[in-house]
């Protein structure tokens, strides 16, 4: 993985203003900590910080290839999985290749098929090439979104960047939070509006979009969704399919050129990576190492509930001796965990999934000691119906995002200003928005269509919001994590399946569940669905209360603005609890909403941020 930067004006000379390239390519260096490289033209200036992952010698970026009296150059991020079938066709139509890297694969691929080239990749990618000759700019992300891209237009200059972090050093671009920036922040955070960078001016490329870019225009396109049809399998040939995908997508995913391992919760998902994987090895006489986390004194304050029915440890054991891995455990220091939260807000440049996104940056950077590359389990919950919003027909038949149901609730922390904002419509927009995109079949029921709402948004929010998550802090720590449930030949396959084959045996996940029966013990393959795991330690509570304490004696604390100080303070001296269930997700209760406070002025005092009301 890679850190991509790029700045294009038609109107002017910029050639001469390399070190604004360099200060913007510089912001990636946790991105690509092991090279660097510029490409610098009278138009255009492009930036490329490396993570050697495949190819060290032959994947150097910048990378310009010549082709009928045109010269094209890519800055790229990513892996593309079915790179030996996309050369193999490249050069039975007359290419030739002068490394083993998929950065010239890509390159050819845009060089042969134009904007069409996406359509022929499978992998997590976003990337840049710029034609000289006819000064075009073409933009591209994969179709799930698990690479980042991020751009904006301002002052005739057109910036790109794989962080919000990289445009901010730009010149002429200023942090501002706009109306719609705070509306996006307060009504669904940590979650975040498709195609919207939340500060004024920037945006993101969608999952799934290019953007075509030339002297006298800019086009967008979304080139890919999956398509409604009917599904003609029986359930025994949908099992065996949905295996066979599963499987491909792992062992696609385990090829590198440096160490790779696979993060284990003892969970189906993970568990079945981890197998699959460990299998894999073996046929070269490898052993796979798994890595698991877990909290200072966790095992002594962990309570079962709902959303987190089961400890992971006793999973984890138990699957690393069937496999036979070498299984290693990170235990994460509380206050390490409390001192992480800054670190997360200047990786993902905005509040976020608070000790959710902290536990997670120190959990890989502890897998970095010994691993460049890591495979892990998200997407499997969205793909295959495996949270508790799937399992109650109140959250089933909700008319939003059922992850994000408290908006009062947190209406109750904020100022009058910020409650004057329509957060409530303003989610319900997005998510009409968002059902509106999807097709049905003439004849299915009130429930089969609702199923498939509940999982387009899935896709499009929760899904994303997790992706976002994994890949800032991982990158952070210059760790680059896979995700084969992301792989879009499995999400195009299961969105026609029938909800009864899905949740066969009435169970969530019942469909994966019976694709992975042979990998696993038979108590891990039905063990109920337990997510991430948090902290229970009360330790990690009375840390962020004192710290939030000390933001609100402070009368020039940024974010007493945007905040209704004395229920917040009330609330960090136990005199008003309104989150008995999570306000986000499964995880973010009131400790993790303290923190996203925290986050949240860290932010803006930090980044120096303008609130434009």
């Amino acid at each position: 993985m890679c850190g991509i930067a790029g700045w294009v004006n038609y109107s002017k000379n910029i050639s001469d203003h390399k070190e604004i390239i360099h200060n913007m390519t510089n912001t990636l260096i946790h991105r690509g900590p092991d090279e660097y490289g510029y490409y610098y033209m009278p138009n255009v200036l492009l930036g490329h910080r490396r993570l050697v992952v495949i190819d060290p010698e032959g994947g150097k970026q910048p990378m310009t290839k010549k082709r009928g009296g045109f010269e094209y150059t890519i800055v790229y991020n990513g892996e593309i999985y079915n790179t030996d079938e996309v050369r193999k066709n490249l050069i039975q139509k007359g290419y030739h290749f002068e490394t083993n890297c998929d950065t010239e694969v890509v390159l050819l691929s845009y060089i042969e098929w134009g904007e069409d080239c996406t359509k022929h990749l499978n992998g997590i990618f976003a990337f840049g090439i710029w034609e000289e000759k006819s000064k075009t700019l073409f933009l591209a992300r994969d179709r799930l979104g698990v690479k980042p891209l991020f751009y904006a237009n301002i002052n005739g200059s057109f910036i790109f960047g794989s962080e919000i972090k990289a445009l901010l050093a730009f010149p002429d671009l200023e942090p501002i939070v706009d109306e719609n920036g705070l509306l996006e922040l307060f009504s669904l955070g940590p979650s975040r509006v498709l195609g919207s960078g939340v500060f004024k001016n920037i945006y993101e490329l969608k999952p799934s979009e290019y953007i075509i870019l030339t002297p006298t225009k800019i086009l967008h396109n979304i080139y890919w969704k999956p398509i409604t049809n009917y599904h003609n399998e029986d359930e025994k040939t949908t099992f065996e399919h949905t295996a066979f995908l599963v499987e491909d997508a792992i062992k696609r995913q385990l090829v590198s050129d440096v160490p790779i391992c696979t993060f284990l919760s003892g969970g189906l998902d993970s568990s079945g990576i981890s197998s699959i994987a460990s299998e894999y090895f073996k046929t070269s006489s490898k052993k796979l190492t798994t890595y698991s986390i877990d909290y200072e004194d966790n095992n002594k304050y962990f309570k079962a509930n709902d959303f987190q029915p089961s400890n992971d440890n006793i999973w984890v054991e138990k699957v690393s001796s069937y496999i036979n891995s070498n299984h290693i455990k990170c235990t994460i220091d509380i206050d390490d965990l409390v001192e992480a939260l800054q670190d997360s807000v200047k990786a993902y440049d905005l509040p976020g999934m608070a000790d959710i996104d902290s536990s997670l940056m120190l959990f890989c950077k502890n897998v970095k000691k010994s691993h460049t590359v890591a495979l892990s389990g998200e997407c499997a919950d969205e793909i295959f119906g495996g949270y508790p919003w799937y399992r109650k027909n109140d959250d089933i038949y909700y008319n939003g995002f059922p992850w994000n149901r408290h908006i009062n609730e947190r209406k109750s922390f904020l100022s009058n200003d910020i409650c004057r904002l329509k957060l409530q419509e303003f989610a319900n927009s997005k998510y009409n928005e968002t059902i509106n995109e999807i097709d049905f079949l003439e004849n299915e029921t009130s429930f089969e269509k609702r199923i498939k709402k509940l999982t387009y948004i899935n896709l499009k929010w929760f899904m994303l919001t997790l992706l976002t998550r994994k890949d800032r802090m991982s990158m952070y720590e210059s760790l680059e994590v896979r995700v084969p449930y992301a792989d879009h030949r499995i999400v195009e396959y299961t969105w026609n399946i029938p909800w009864q084959i899905k949740n066969h045996d009435n169970i969530e996940k019942g469909l994966l569940r019976k694709a992975l029966v042979s990998k696993l013990p038979q108590d891990v393959v039905y063990r109920k669905k337990s997510p991430y795991p948090k902290t229970y330690n009360p330790k990690y509570t009375s840390l962020v209360k004192d710290i939030l304490k000390d933001i609100l004696a402070n009368n020039n604390s940024p974010i007493h603005p945007l905040i209704n100080s004395e229920n917040v303070y009330n609330l960090v001296n136990n005199k008003k609890n309104v989150f008995t269930v999570p306000w986000f997700g499964q995880l973010m209760k009131e400790p993790q909403f303290i923190a996203y406070l925290i986050q949240l002025n860290y932010w803006l005092e930090n980044y120096k941020i303008k609130i434009d009301l």
